[in-house]
């Protein structure tokens, strides 16, 4: 499973209806809205590089309302979830 984080600008004045249109997208798994200079980030989920082609500029990028996407592809995954498992290994409950 492929990762990618993508920072969006969008037109202010529609940042819910946008966020909403995103997180209906196949293959997106979350939609923060933040501060900062960006105002939506969005978690996207494929198999294949070229799904994320697929998605960010042929699907969010041509959402009414979004100006500019900047995406991140994650190498690895770290989580709290992940580290409590690991130093659970070999004990009991």
């Amino acid at each position: 499973m492929i990762t990618a984080i993508v920072l969006i600008k969008t037109s202010v004045d529609r940042i819910p209806e946008i966020a909403e249109s995103i997180a209906a997208l196949d293959s997106v798994s979350e939609v923060y809205s933040v501060t900062g200079g960006y105002d939506l980030v969005a978690l996207v989920r494929v198999a294949q590089h070229d799904d994320l082609a697929d998605i960010i500029p042929g699907r969010i990028s041509k959402i009414p309302g979004v100006r500019a996407t900047d995406t991140h592809v994650a190498f690895r995954t770290y989580s709290q979830h992940d580290l409590e498992a690991a130093f659970a290994i070999g004990l009991d409950s």
